[in-house]
């Protein structure tokens, strides 16, 4: 079955899918996240769990293109790991701007995932 993905939302998706791909691999690679994950209070096995979750959101939403259930699934996966991240910010009294990430991509995969459900739902019929 074909799906028919606007080319705006297929930039969309590929721009986030790269963010988490990115911050995925920095979880595994990068000193300063290592040091970020500790300033949150999280240890080290919070951080690698969060990467291969991130990394598999990744790909969950690249194969949403092909199968909408998965993106429906792999978006909301990663909107609720952003409600959880901007809790965290809460919790520890970052200020705004640390904070509007998470925010930005809650809504941002909030969207993606209500229109791969959408898709989804017009395939079945």
């Amino acid at each position: 079955m074909e799906y028919n993905l606007s080319i705006f939302l297929q930039t969309i998706v590929i721009l986030n899918a790269i963010f988490f791909l990115l911050y995925g691999l920095q979880c595994f690679i990068s000193p300063a996240m290592t040091q970020e994950f500790k300033r949150f209070g999280l240890p080290d096995s919070q951080r690698l769990l969060t990467g291969a979750l991130q990394l598999l959101g990744c790909a969950g939403l690249v194969t949403g293109f092909f199968i909408p259930v998965i993106g429906f699934m792999a978006s909301g996966g990663l909107a609720v790991m952003m409600l959880v991240a901007f809790l965290v910010r809460m919790k520890i009294r970052d200020g705004f701007w640390e904070s509007a990430p998470s925010l930005l991509f809650l809504a941002l995969n909030s969207w993606i995932s209500w229109k791969f459900y959408a898709l989804f739902v017009s395939g079945i019929k």
